[in-house]
């Protein structure tokens, strides 16, 4: 009868325990601040995964480059120091180019045309083509924000960027346009901007009006010029050997969480840049439209598709797109 009571007693322990064995541990990261809309909807999808998997995963989520700039988290994914992240097309056109095509300039019209964009054929096409040569796995797009660019002296045009000293991250379609309107670009590291204004290193910078907000750049420059040359957008991609291991009612539960996720944070985005150029102007900030089929022009003459490994005709179908 007392062995019976101590089998009992183990094996109740060891069903109670069950679960704990099973939970398996992910790491989630981005190089964006807690308080962004990218950072809130990662934190709810995480939650929003254990839930539906019954407590099956723990998803920790890493902001702010906790684990490594966006470089590094994009390598990470192989190397298996992370496994979910959310990052730019123009870090995975690295491994498959023809996807950096959505950084030329001009290549959305909208927020509205980049959703749509999203759920089209084309898309689906270049996801692929990424998964294929990364292993990686693409499972939903974020709306960043639509860049636009602030001064120290007025634009009115694509000309007057002439000369004027310009910081832009190093990355090829994000130099497209000033470059293609003969600005002196410099890839100041972005923790260094302000103060790079402020001394006057450089006279001009270009982000998302929600980016220009956050850093505060509106205090240290006099013009913002809604310039809307990329339209862009984040994705959250999985790493291969996670997606591998992962059956396909968990592959659909990611995905539909993921997608999810995306639209909370792409909705608070849009939401909060349509105020900003009221709230700017409210400071004292000169807030100017410019004719930006000018500048679109200017980048398409100047700037060919085949230099970055784009291709033209991906360029053409996403133009199509309603």
């Amino acid at each position: 009868m007392a062995f019976t009571r101590i089998t009992l007693a183990l094996a109740a322990g060891l069903v109670l325990a069950a679960p704990a064995f099973a939970q398996t541990k992910l790491k989630w990261a981005h190089v964006y601040e807690p308080g962004e809309p990218f950072h809130t909807a990662s934190v709810w999808a995480a939650d929003e995964i254990k839930k539906r998997t019954n407590g099956r995963y723990q998803i920790d989520v890493y902001p702010a480059s906790q684990l490594g700039k966006e470089n590094d988290i994009n390598q990470g994914l192989s190397l298996g120091t992370v496994d979910i992240i959310i990052s730019g097309s123009s870090f995975a056109a690295k491994a498959f180019p023809r996807i950096g095509v959505t950084y030329y300039p001009y290549t959305f019209r909208n927020v509205d045309h980049l959703l749509a964009y999203t759920r089209s054929d084309i898309y689906k096409e270049l996801t692929a083509g990424y998964e294929q040569k990364s292993g990686n796995e693409i499972i939903a797009t974020t709306y960043y924000g639509t860049r636009q660019t602030t001064s120290n002296k007025p634009i009115a045009k694509c000309a007057d960027l002439k000369g004027l000293k310009m910081r832009v991250p190093d990355v090829p379609a994000y130099l497209a346009m000033p470059r293609a309107c003969g600005a002196n670009t410099s890839p100041i590291a972005f923790a260094e901007v302000y103060l790079a204004l402020q001394n006057g290193t450089v006279e001009a910078q270009e982000n998302p009006l929600t980016t220009i907000e956050a850093k505060k750049f509106y205090e240290v420059q006099k013009h913002i010029v809604l310039t809307g040359h990329i339209v862009d957008h984040l994705n959250t991609v999985v790493a291969g050997g996670l997606w591998k291991k992962l059956s396909d009612g968990d592959k659909k539960i990611f995905t539909d969480v993921a997608l999810e996720a995306a639209a909370k944070a792409s909705k608070e985005v849009a939401a909060r840049e349509s105020e900003l150029a009221a709230v700017f102007r409210s400071k004292g900030v000169s807030v100017t439209e410019v004719n930006t089929a000018e500048f679109r022009e200017t980048v398409l003459k100047n700037v060919p598709f085949e230099q970055y490994g784009y291709q033209k005709s991906d360029w053409d179908r996403i133009q199509a797109i309603k």
